[in-house]
This record gives C-alpha cells, sequence and structure tokens, in this order.
C-alpha cells in the first residue's frame, strides 16, 4: 500500500494536539502514476497476496477502487490499544462526512510521557473516485471541492503513569468511563466527561491543552491488587459498571461497582488459568458469564454468581499450539473467535465447546494473531490481524466458487470466506469495527491509526 494513497491525521512528537495536519496524492504523483498506466498498458495487473516476496521493480500500491474510505492517523507515540466511545450522533451512520470518538493510550519511550488520549475524528469523507463516465466536465470543480475537504482530529490528553497496556470504554450512569490497565501493575478508572466536551468544540480543545488541564487529572478509583502487570480487560455491556481485570500471574479479578460512586474488587482471584491472562470477554447476552484465554493454551468460560474457586464452568484446553492472545464473542449467535500465537483463527460454538466442536479454523495468517472482532450486527462476518502487518476480513457464509478458482488460479489456496486483505500497518495491534458507522473498522499498529471501509462490508 502506497502512504500517498491514504489521508493522513498526525499530530507533533511530542503530542501537541492543537492541530491535525493532512498529507495526501498531490497532482505530480497522479500524473507520473497515469504516465506509468499508460507506458506498462500491455501488462497485466497482479493481485498481491501477503508472503509474496516483491521485486526490485515491484512495487506495492493501494487499490483505491477497492475502498470507500481510507484515512490515516498519528499520534506522537504509538497508541497499542484503543477503544470507540458511544456518541450520541445516530446508528448505521454511512452519509459522509462522517465523525468518531475513540480513546487510546500511548506507550512511550522510558523518558517520555504516557497518556490516556479522547479523541474525535471529523470530517472522514469518502475516499473513492467513484464518477459516472456521462458526468459532464462541468462538475469537476465540485469534484474538486471535494478533494479539499480534509478530515480533523481534536486530542485531549490525560497524564497517566507508565505505558498504557490496554484500555476500554464504557457509558455508566451517564457517564463515560475508561478503564486503563498500566504497566506499572495498576488498572485505573477515569471519568473522561470532561475530555469529551473539550474534543467537541475547537476552542475549548486549546483551552484544554493550553492550560496543560490533564496533567492534573486523577483517576477516580485505582486498583493495585494485582500481583503482576496485564493487558486483559473488558467492561461488561450487560451489567453497566461491571468490570474483569486479567493479568500476567494468572489472575482474574472481578469489580463491581458500588452505592459510594467507586468500586469493589473481589480480592479472590477466579481459580483455573496457570499461565498468563491474555484477554477477556464478557458474554454480550448472558449476564455474569465470561470468557477469556491464556499462554496456558487453554479457553475458558465463567460464571461470576460462583464462589472464584468454582467459578469455571467449561473449559478448552490445548485450544491452540502455542498461547491464546485474542477471543471475541459473537452478539448474534453462539459463536466464539480466537486467535493465537500459532497464527490459527479459530470459530468455537459455545453450545458444544465442551468438546473442542470448532465450527471452522483459518491458517492464513503468517504470524501472531494480535487482535480478532465481529462484526456488530452482521453474525457471520469478523476480522482478524496481527504481526504480519494484515488484517482479513472473513465472511462464513461464503462457499467455495470452483469457477473463481479455474479464472484466477492464483486464488485458489486462499479460504472462500476470506473476503478482503487490508496492508500499509507495521505490526497491528488491535482493530475495532465502529458499531455506529456502518462497516468501518477503525485499527492501531506501530505505525499510527487507520480508518477504513471496504466495498465487501
Amino acid at each position: 500500500m502506497s502512504s500517498q494513497d491514504e489521508e493522513r491525521m498526525e499530530v507533533a512528537e511530542d503530542q501537541n494536539i492543537e492541530d491535525a495536519v493532512i498529507a495526501g496524492a498531490s497532482d505530480d504523483d497522479e500524473d507520473q502514476e497515469d504516465d506509468a498506466m499508460e507506458n506498462n498498458e500491455d501488462d497485466k495487473d497482479q493481485v498481491y497476496l501477503p508472503g509474496r516476496k516483491l521485486n526490485n521493480d515491484e512495487e506495492l500500491v493501494c487499490d483505491e477502487s477497492a475502498y470507500v474510505m481510507l484515512h490515516q492517523a498519528h499520534t506522537g507515540a504509538p497508541c497499542l490499544s484503543f477503544d470507540i466511545i458511544q456518541d450520541p450522533l445516530g446508528e448505521d451512520r454511512e452519509t459522509f462526512p462522517l465523525t468518531a470518538f475513540l480513546v487510546a493510550g500511548t506507550q512511550a519511550a522510558r523518558t517520555h510521557v504516557n497518556s490516556v488520549i479522547v479523541m474525535k475524528m471529523s470530517n472522514l469523507h469518502r475516499t473513492s473516485k467513484e464518477r459516472d463516465e456521462d458526468e459532464e466536465s462541468d462538475s469537476d470543480e465540485e469534484y474538486a471541492d471535494d478533494e479539499d475537504e480534509k478530515p480533523q482530529m481534536n486530542c485531549a490528553l490525560i497524564k497517566h503513569a507508565g505505558c498504557v497496556n490496554r484500555i476500554r470504554a464504557t457509558t455508566f450512569n451517564n457517564t463515560h468511563y475508561v478503564a486503563s490497565w498500566s504497566e506499572m501493575g495498576r488498572v485505573h478508572i477515569y471519568n473522561i466527561s470532561d475530555q469529551l466536551a473539550a474534543v467537541d468544540d475547537e476552542h475549548a480543545c486549546k483551552t484544554y491543552e493550553k492550560n496543560k488541564v490533564g496533567d492534573d487529572v486523577k483517576p477516580d478509583f485505582t486498583f493495585s491488587g494485582h500481583q503482576k502487570e496485564g493487558f486483559a480487560l473488558d467492561w461488561c455491556t450487560t451489567t453497566r459498571g461491571m468490570l474483569a481485570t486479567g493479568d500476567c500471574r494468572r489472575d482474574i479479578h472481578i469489580w463491581k461497582p458500588n452505592d459510594k460512586g467507586a468500586w469493589t474488587v473481589d480480592q479472590r482471584p477466579l481459580v483455573g488459568h496457570t499461565d498468563s491472562v491474555e484477554d477477556i470477554q464478557w458474554s454480550p447476552n448472558e449476564p455474569n458469564v465470561l470468557a477469556s484465554c491464556s499462554v496456558d493454551k487453554s479457553i475458558r468460560i465463567w460464571d461470576v454468581r460462583a464462589p472464584p474457586s468454582k467459578a469455571c464452568m467449561l473449559t478448552a484446553e490445548n485450544s491452540h499450539e502455542s498461547d491464546v492472545n485474542v477471543i471475541s464473542w459473537n452478539r448474534n449467535e453462539p459463536l466464539l473467535a480466537s486467535g493465537g500465537d500459532d497464527g490459527v483463527l479459530n470459530i468455537w460454538d459455545l453450545r458444544h465447546f465442551q468438546s473442542k466442536s470448532v465450527v471452522a479454523t483459518f491458517k492464513h495468517h503468517t504470524n501472531h494473531i494480535t487482535t480478532v472482532e465481529w462484526h456488530p450486527k452482521e453474525s457471520t462476518i469478523l476480522a482478524s490481524g496481527g504481526d504480519d502487518d494484515q488484517i482479513a476480513m472473513w465472511d462464513l457464509s461464503v462457499e467455495r466458487d470452483d469457477d473463481t478458482e479455474r479464472n484466477d488460479p492464483q486464488l485458489k489456496d486462499l479460504p472462500p470466506q476470506l473476503l478482503f486483505i487490508h496492508q500499509g500497518q507495521n505490526e497491528i495491534k488491535e482493530l475495532h469495527w465502529h458499531p455506529q458507522l456502518k462497516g468501518v473498522i477503525l485499527s492501531t499498529a506501530h505505525s499510527g491509526f487507520n480508518v477504513f471501509r471496504t466495498i465487501s462490508v
């Protein structure tokens, strides 16, 4: 993927987020591309498949026609975990320009300050260049105006002790909260209402930054009871305010909101895992039920109403050949997706979980899978990403088409359920479908954020 084919939103290395700096393709770049196409009009376009080595005279270029929207954003330090904040702007939005609110946590070098960053990305416009062939030339001026529209990013920072291993957002009692896992071994909860108000107003955002408001923000609650740092973290969506946190020792603790405006954390960890807990997911439909995965290669289902020593209901031992990094619970069907260091994506039927009933297994990724998530409304669609620098979009309802194999032999070894491969980011860490923007995925990596919608979903 060529960077000149993307719009960029950037903030400076010192995290001065007063302005968003955008770079796009220049007219000269487009002219050169046109010349190249003319000079090589006899050459047949090739589909690039991950793992194929490029020749010295080959360059990987993004096919913009495959995207409805594609933007790129950069923060000063890499944000390797983020979450999407629900907003009041409506559901199933697809009218451009689009707006998204999110929260991320930085993993800066030891000599730099880390932050929780509340962001508003706005003016996210369509980037595909679709026009009717019979469109009159006098519309070119209007089209040029569209190209001048630039995406904007407002940010409000909260000073954070240590790198942010993982961050998750929720709405509870009409208040927006985020929980952050710190490398210092503590989990913090912040009320981000003031930060959301700041990023939603240009003047307020500049005032927030100028007065360094974020330097003095303290968490509403902090838990220091974990024996080691961790990464597993999830808010319950059926019982608002309830939280689960898992650490690198093996322990999972359950948090419940109390009537004092704080949280009560059960000091007794759930008993079951024998190694680091890598991810936690609450059931989207059943209160008090959650799933977890671990370096011990197992996936476990828990009922937190039971005593911690008896809470584990179901276990799939050796669910992967190595560490199980991530899991995702389907919101509409009794399915669970898991991804591991072995590069395998497994789909589990929870009705037959104990018998290790795997609905599907995909060995497409060539390195560790670091993120997986089901589409919020389409029960057969999910996306996965990892250290092989690709995001794969899947549709389990698709069956193999023999005609496609005959017409394009190089695709014969790809799973038929593979809808789309997105590239251009280095060491992808997390992706999330935006629950309110139709078909939009946001992803973060060492190289920054991508915000995109493909023609496939």
